[in-house]
């Protein structure tokens, strides 16, 4: 387990995908991450690549040939190589290999990198293309903010705070996690002082996630109507957000994605998959978001 800290914030980071497990306000002294109960749900932040969401049968198509799977991709059961670390900053490293290779026919590096500065943690994901053609892929955030944030608060006493007043339409997904083509008006509230407000309910994920595309929102806030205490992420480089919790469990994923789930339909070639990221021989791919705790 790798721990960056600061006077604000500790973070805990473990080898099997990158993934954080603990996110610490230290002036509280709160846990604003998931502690992954397995009997809800078992991950605290998994890092989704080289897909976000499902993919129709269980794979994806590459130069006419089919390749296992699964759902947000290998990476958050893989086991990250740990290259290099200061007390504010880390980086974790999967390098494709042969195993990789029989789902995601690549040589590439993908990079997870997490850096401090005060009350903000960016996490940072890198793709090297070390293969000689182009490599089209996905990426994205998953993770799970436990709410409510103290033991005299109710989950209803909580709201998602977005950063433009704007229109929210879900898209809806088939029982497989596939998108159905029917959109759904999510209702909001106004704010007076800034975006539209989503009050978190037990019910609220009853219908699977709420999944944003092309949002034009770049941050959403976890607040709650009894405190000032939040926690903000960020996402300037990502336009499509989930937002999902098991329907009735003590916490909110806020997912920023590159990418997302398959449409019910035919198997279409990865490069053609609806919202799919490239990057060419020799170069980098570089994304970022923040978690902020005010």
């Amino acid at each position: 387990m790798t721990t960056l800290e600061n006077d604000f914030i500790r973070v805990a980071i473990r080898p099997k995908g990158a993934e954080l497990t603990s996110i610490v306000h230290k002036p509280s002294g709160i846990e604003h991450l998931w502690q992954a109960e397995p009997t809800i749900w078992g991950w605290h932040a998994p890092n989704l690549y080289p897909v976000v969401g499902g993919c129709l049968n269980n794979v994806v198509l590459i130069d006419g040939k089919t390749y296992p799977m699964e759902r947000h991709g290998f990476a958050r059961q893989s086991v990250f190589e740990f290259t290099e670390s200061t007390k504010n900053h880390a980086v974790f490293l999967l390098r494709s290999s042969e195993a990789t290779k029989t789902h995601f026919p690549y040589e590439f590096d993908f990079q997870i990198i997490y850096e401090l500065d005060e009350k903000q943690l960016t996490v940072t994901y890198r793709v090297v293309n070390r293969d000689e053609k182009t490599i089209y892929f996905s990426v994205g955030a998953h993770p799970a903010f436990a709410v409510p944030f103290s033991a005299e608060e109710a989950y209803e006493d909580y709201f998602l705070q977005f950063e433009q007043t704007e229109p929210l339409e879900t898209h809806m997904l088939s029982a497989n996690g596939f998108f159905t083509g029917e959109v759904k008006q999510v209702p909001t509230e106004r704010s007076d002082t800034s975006g539209n407000r989503l009050r978190l309910t037990k019910h609220l994920f009853d219908q699977d996630a709420l999944v944003f595309k092309n949002i034009n929102s770049r941050s959403v806030v976890i607040r709650s109507t009894k405190h000032n205490h939040s926690v903000a992420v960020r996402f300037p480089e990502f336009p499509n957000l989930g937002l999902w919790a098991k329907p009735g469990a003590p916490f909110v994923c806020i997912e920023p994605w590159l990418g997302c789930a398959d449409s019910e339909g035919d198997l279409k070639p990865i490069e053609q998959k609806e919202a799919i990221q490239h990057v060419a021989t020799g170069k980098v791919f570089e994304a970022s978001f923040s978690i902020v705790l005010t």
